[in-house]
């Protein structure tokens, strides 16, 4: 048996005396909110218990009033959690639902709770702390993340590998190198969610409908009982600011875009013209006709991902960008793309996590890559500038006379022979060769950022301290 409110056509009355007939049921469906924004349930309830706690420190409820509220609460979050409790589309909303059983259950004293404040208030404070908390979520998803490249860049922190521009050989680095420069951007994606967090670490709570109240109520009280920083400085901010959840989808979105750039580089590596990588049958499928597919699916599907993240950044900027204060009904329309978001983010992440611990490099197959396509063509032109000061862009064209001698024979630059090398320039001597092997260049590249195994060393210790 369930202990929830009934649904009724007089739900009206929970507005007051104003409406004297209830909605037509159209109205009804496109008004209510509470098939998404019962999500918030613990964040509203937890709203109220120090609502109801500043009032009685302050003396507009008695502290018997405002401890059956407490304690009423309490009841309506044990409800909810084990499922015992039927959400009534009737009564609109999260705020309107807990409230209609809590008289219920404690009567009377459930009708002074809403006292100093306005469901614009308490759903401005809901929201905020449900998004700080996904903020928490996904700093510390996208740390576990970090951790992951971090492992994969500690083990082969000396593997050559090619480097690309445009997809095509561009210089020889190590898979160290690479692994790092996704922890390098999950890292500002990391900051960006810590920076969002404190900016929206305030609380609108006790800005009422738009004003302010004329009640002596405690903001600071409730603030801090809710982990706020400080409550917000401007009422009418307080109930139409929607910054923290934008600020929330667009930190995601980019998020999402770099997840998307590595299930990008899985499904090129995975392939059989590739074989850079290998995935277990944890992250990949098969096909139903062509029985020697791996599909990389996972990989797939997260590189889709971003377009349902980036698409809710867009739709909550549509919906905020002509909105004139306070607040209007359109910002119901809030919160549904940012809990699609959220999700979808948090599912990203760990699969994501998933297949990087699980992915195996194959190091063979990346060495004779790293090899091919002239990718130490630039150490060439660069041993030209230092060896026999040469400018650098007749070094260049020295070394491209030479790329296409090599390309002409069919070999690397490394085949060619001194006397071959000399007929294009007669500077040249055999001390070239020392350069030419891709792990010679990989060991060259020392400047800071460098793709050097000792550089790569040290980045992986300063992020290893960073996340520990």
């Amino acid at each position: 048996m369930s202990n929830a409110p009934k649904d009724s056509s007089s739900a009206n009355a929970m507005w007051g005396g104003r409406f004297a007939s209830g909605p037509d049921a159209i109205m009804t469906a496109i008004n209510a909110s509470i098939g998404f924004d019962q999500r918030l349930y613990a964040q509203d309830i937890a709203g109220s218990r120090a609502h109801a706690a500043m009032l009685a420190a302050t003396g507009i409820l008695t502290s018997s009033d405002a401890e059956a509220i407490g304690e009423g609460l309490l009841t309506v979050l044990s409800e909810i959690e084990a499922g015992n409790f039927a959400f009534s589309t009737a009564l609109e909303d999260i705020h309107m639902n807990v409230e209609s059983r809590l008289k219920e259950i404690i009567g009377e004293p459930a009708g002074r709770l809403h006292t100093a404040r306005s469901r614009n208030d308490q759903v401005a404070v809901d929201f905020r702390l449900w998004v700080r908390a996904q903020c928490d979520a996904a700093i510390d998803g996208l740390s576990a993340l970090m951790k992951a490249f971090l492992a994969q860049a500690e083990a082969g922190a000396d593997w050559v590998m090619p480097g690309f521009t445009h997809l095509q050989t561009a210089q020889p680095v190590t898979w160290g190198h690479h692994m790092l420069a996704y922890v390098e951007m999950l890292g500002r994606d990391r900051s960006r969610f810590q920076d969002a967090r404190r900016r929206m670490n305030e609380s609108p709570l006790g800005a009422a409908a738009l004003a302010g109240t004329s009640f002596p109520i405690d903001r600071h009280m409730t603030a801090k009982a809710l982990g706020f920083d400080r409550p917000t400085a401007n009422s009418l901010d307080s109930v139409s600011d929607r910054d923290f959840a934008l600020e929330f989808l667009a930190a995601s979105s980019i998020c999402a875009m770099h997840l998307s750039r590595f299930a990008e580089e899985l499904v090129i590596w995975s392939s059989a013209q590739f074989r850079f990588v290998r995935l277990s049958d944890k992250w990949t499928t098969g096909s139903s006709i062509m029985p020697q597919k791996k599909n990389p699916d996972a990989a797939e599907l997260l590189r889709a991902k971003l377009g349902r993240i980036l698409g809710a950044t867009v739709a909550l900027f549509t919906v905020m960008k002509g909105l004139a204060l306070t607040y209007s009904k359109d910002m119901q329309e809030d919160k549904e793309q940012v809990f699609d978001a959220a999700d979808t983010l948090m599912l990203a992440l760990a699969a994501m996590t998933g297949m990087v611990s699980d992915m195996t490099a194959n190091r063979d197959v990346l060495a004779a890559s790293a090899a091919s396509g002239f990718s130490t063509a630039t150490d060439l032109a660069d041993w030209l500038v230092r060896a026999l000061n040469l400018p650098f862009r007749e070094a260049h064209h020295v070394t491209g006379t030479l790329v296409a001698m090599a390309e002409g024979k069919g070999c690397d630059l490394p085949e060619l022979s001194i006397t071959e090398m000399k007929s294009v320039h007669d500077g040249i001597t055999q001390e070239v060769y020392s350069v030419l092997g891709v792990e010679n260049s990989v060991r060259s590249r020392t400047s800071y950022g460098g793709t050097s195994p000792v550089r790569v060393a040290e980045q992986i210790a300063r992020w290893k301290s960073a996340l520990n």
